[in-house]
């Protein structure tokens, strides 16, 4: 059956991303196209309250209540920061004898850009202690070689009950080959332990590669009650506002899910937010012609980058969460601890901005709510860049404090005055920022000069132009809302899912069994499509091979094709692009993906009208890097189609402030983004 009541109206759409300062939320009419949005204050001890909270605003400002929604989008840091913070539930490993080290050895290397002599490795997310062995084995072919003893089993249960574990992960030698043992392994605990979470690889990473197979298992064991449970906490709210429409939360590959899937698989949701921002991004320079962007999405803790060309979002299988490797799908983008709430301090003489923050409590000093240590919206405060109040006016900056912080904790100690103090923080938060954007492009072949720079989040536009001067871009484009373009990439988000299976036996491409396998995982997209409710008219079905020339250790994904030779010719052609070369060597076939998306219909984007320039709400006293200019500051929400504003400008808006650098000119498209182009003369 559906997820959700097919016979609701399916005008109204709410889309709610919680952030560690604020949660954002945006609610859509997609008959009229018309847009209520709210940002309120995150609270970090039960982040369904703020949930709700934003929910009910922007509903009291369309006029409508619960039971007019269609559909509410989520996107969720709860997987995130449990991971990144080590406060999942207790949970326990059980794995094949002999295989209990395989999390301690890893891959016996240490992170790219860590120092060799001064890297430790981090303790494990499972402890040697709650890591049990079970007498089976399954061969490489997925031929049973030692059946599985039960007795051992039920051992490991007697263990597991005195260790009071809220979580078990199970992932045995070579179960994405033949799944039977652990299939009956968690059958077992499941019973003999019920309140513990149990968790399969199978469910969750069904593919060749113990160690990241293994931690992928274990990391979604140890988010699965926490995140079960706050998804719970969120029906409840939606069902005492008497919601009927169906809670779906984003992945990380850009799609969203239905809780059903989220709660078997809680681990795909740990870039939620990030990912959602991306589709955004995407949409919003759609509307705007612009299809070669990179993205920096600059929040209150950490700035997440992103590459797009032709409109297409890349996903990578060897992305990170903190000190983790996480291969399951998830948007190719690169997260560092830059953002507005960034800490600036002075160790040995020596300036450095993050990767610590302020947080949302007790936040920057400007936020007047007892914050004591330098951060880069103080310092945006020092210099004028921000106005005197944010939120509509609701919320006032404390001006005093803010230049205080800089004072006290970064000009004096290195004897500048305080707007040379911020220009600093300012500029090394910005090279902090360069050295990721340059990881996403330059090392991977492209030009940044030929993309067009999207800043967003609540901190991004104030440094858009700052970001493009630096990389010699001259091109900007500022989304409509774009401190609010995460839940904006919600309600453009498309429904999706991966159905994933690895051959026993890498080897020759054998197109039927290929064929085969991929009928069997078409199978259960289709299966999950009609569970999601997705119309027939709406799914799109795409099957994709990951292959490997012989000896090498990493494959690449191509679409599966009518032939062998077809498959092995996208894959060459895709080698050669990716690494500038083909090798004379055998190819093999190592998984087999199919790809399942229910399109979500396009949000129809009402055209501003054209206006004529506005009068500036006021000026004030700005510190530009080339001297102190009394700088217009304009109401974003008073600007209409093709209005031009030329910089030094400020413009302030509900959701954040855009800084338009001197030498730089800004229009007004009609979709309601900012143009911003470079005079290079």
């Amino acid at each position: 059956m559906p997820s959700f009541d097919a016979t609701l109206d399916p005008s109204y759409a709410v889309a709610v991303d919680i952030g560690g300062t604020f949660t954002d939320i945006s609610l859509l009419d997609r008959n009229s196209g018309s847009m209520w949005r709210a940002k309120t204050p995150s609270v970090p001890s039960d982040p369904s309250q703020a949930f709700m909270t934003g929910v009910r605003s922007v509903m009291e400002d369309a006029g409508i209540s619960a039971k007019d929604l269609s559909r509410v989008l989520h996107g969720t840091t709860v997987a995130t920061n449990m991971i990144l913070e080590d406060k999942g539930a207790r949970t326990a490993l059980v794995t094949t004898r002999g295989f209990r080290h395989v999390l301690e050895i890893g891959r016996q290397d240490i992170p790219r850009h860590a120092n060799l002599f001064t890297w430790v490795k981090p303790a494990r997310p499972v402890p040697a202690d709650r890591i049990h062995e079970i007498a089976e084995r399954i061969g490489t072919g997925g031929k049973v070689l030692e059946p599985l003893d039960e007795g051992s089993a039920q051992q490991v249960v007697d263990a597991l009950k005195t260790q009071n574990v809220e979580a078990v992960a199970v992932c045995l030698l070579h179960a994405y080959a033949n799944p039977v043992h652990e299939i009956r392994v968690a059958e077992i605990l499941r019973n003999a332990l019920p309140g513990v979470a149990v968790t399969c690889s199978t469910d969750v990473l069904p593919v060749v590669r113990e160690f990241e197979r293994s931690l992928a298992t274990v990391l979604n064991a140890n988010v699965m009650p926490g995140v079960s449970s706050y998804i719970s906490r969120l029906q409840e709210r939606l069902d005492d506002a008497e919601a009927a429409s169906p809670l779906l939360l984003m992945q990380s590959n850009g799609g969203v899910a239905g809780t059903e899937a989220i709660r078997v698989a809680p681990a795909l949701t740990a870039l939620s937010g990030p990912a959602a921002g991306v589709v955004g991004a995407v949409d919003a320079a759609a509307a705007c012609g612009i299809h070669d962007i990179i993205t920096v999405d600059i929040g209150g803790t950490s700035a997440d980058i992103c590459l797009i060309r032709d409109g297409a979002i890349a996903l990578t299988q060897q992305g990170k969460v903190g000190e983790w490797p996480l291969s399951l799908p998830m948007v190719d983008m690169v997260t560092i601890g830059a953002g507005g709430g960034s800490i600036a301090e002075v160790t040995n003489d020596t300036l450095a901005v993050g990767p610590h923050s302020a947080g949302a409590r007790p936040g920057p000093a400007a936020y007047g709510q007892g914050g004591r240590q330098a951060t880069v919206t103080d310092a945006h405060v020092t210099l004028g860049n921000l106005p005197h109040a944010l939120l509509g006016g609701s919320m006032s900056l404390d001006v005093e404090s803010a230049r205080r912080v800089v004072s006290d904790n970064v000009a004096k100690p290195l004897g500048l005055n305080d707007e040379e103090a911020a220009q600093g923080i300012l500029a090394i938060m910005n090279n902090n920022m360069i050295g990721a954007v340059r990881t996403v492009s330059v090392e991977r072949g492209h030009d940044p000069r030929e993309f067009t720079l999207v800043p967003f989040g609540g901190a991004g536009p104030l440094h858009g132009c700052a970001l493009a001067e630096l990389l010699g871009i001259s091109h900007v484009m500022v989304p409509p809302a774009p401190g609010l373009l995460c839940a904006a990439g919600l309600l453009a988000a498309d429904m999706k899912a991966e159905f994933t299976r690895a051959l026993p036996m890498p080897g020759q491409t054998d197109q039927d069994v290929g064929d085969a396998i991929v009928s069997e995982l078409t199978s259960k997209a289709e299966e999950w499509l009609d569970t999601e409710g997705v119309p027939t008219e709406e799914r799109v079905l795409q099957a994709r091979a990951l292959l490997r020339f012989h000896g090498q250790g990493g494959e690449i994904a191509v679409d599966w094709g009518l032939s062998a030779p077809e498959t092995e010719k996208n894959f060459r052609a895709a080698h050669e692009a990716l690494y500038g070369f083909v090798l004379d060597a055998p190819i093999e076939l190592v998984t087999l993906r199919v790809e399942a998306l229910g399109r979500t219909e396009p949000i129809k984007v009402p055209a501003l009208d054209p206006a004529t320039k506005p009068d500036p709400l006021q000026t004030q006293m700005v510190h530009w890097s080339d001297g102190t200019l009394e700088t217009p500051i304009y109401d974003r929400a008073a600007l209409g189609a093709e209005v031009e504003i030329f910089g030094p400008a400020i413009l302030t808006q509900l959701d954040t402030t855009s800084v338009i650098s001197p030498g730089w000119t800004a229009q007004v498209h009609a979709s309601g983004a900012l143009l911003l182009k470079r005079d290079t003369a």
